[in-house]
């Protein structure tokens, strides 16, 4: 790993994934005074989004954005987004085995970008990946046990909450040598 990162002091490391966010409310356990049992209110609504986020692994920034599907496409569309966003440094990305992680729109963007490597996590691994832990977190923080009375307000704080929070993670300690000594 010192290898690699010496090769490429400004190396970025993103975890990316996606999620879907419903306006139905979703529930957790929850601790209240005996008695009184917590009330959240439930919108018949079946209104959804999207999300594409990036974790960039050794600053703990989180990069998201809502879309309207998840597709090859839109991948490619967000990968070329993760690149505006780094334009000078390399990036080596990691993703999950979800098949709108394959397909031709992605292969172009990784074929004009040599500054750009993918690496998929093992299938069936969800905890490997620290954007997993990224949604927990902003469910947790965001939509469990909150009811909000338009949809779009829960949409906003949802992105709010992942563009500015800090995400702590532990995934270069454990698993980044062992990934980039396959390079």
């Amino acid at each position: 790993m010192t290898d690699w990162l010496q090769a490429f002091p400004n190396l970025v490391i993103l975890a990316m994934d996606q999620m879907s966010l419903y306006f139905q409310a979703t529930l957790t356990r929850v601790w209240s005074p005996m008695g009184q049992t917590p009330v959240v209110q439930v919108t018949p609504q079946r209104d959804q989004v999207h999300f594409y986020g990036a974790l960039e692994l050794r600053l703990g920034r989180e990069i998201a954005v809502t879309a309207p599907e998840e597709t090859t496409e839109v991948t490619a569309d967000f990968v070329r987004l993760l690149l505006l966003l780094c334009p000078t440094q390399p990036i080596l990305l990691l993703l999950d085995r979800a098949p709108w992680h394959h397909g031709q729109a992605l292969d172009e963007v990784v074929a004009e970008n040599s500054r750009l490597e993918l690496v998929y996590f093992p299938p069936a691994c969800p905890d490997l990946n620290p954007q997993e832990h990224v949604w927990e977190q902003a469910r947790d923080h965001v939509s469990h046990n909150h009811a909000y009375s338009q949809f779009p307000l829960l949409v906003d704080a949802f992105e709010t909450y992942l563009n500015e929070t800090p995400f702590e993670t532990d995934f270069m300690q454990q698993y980044a040598p062992a990934i980039l000594c396959e390079f």
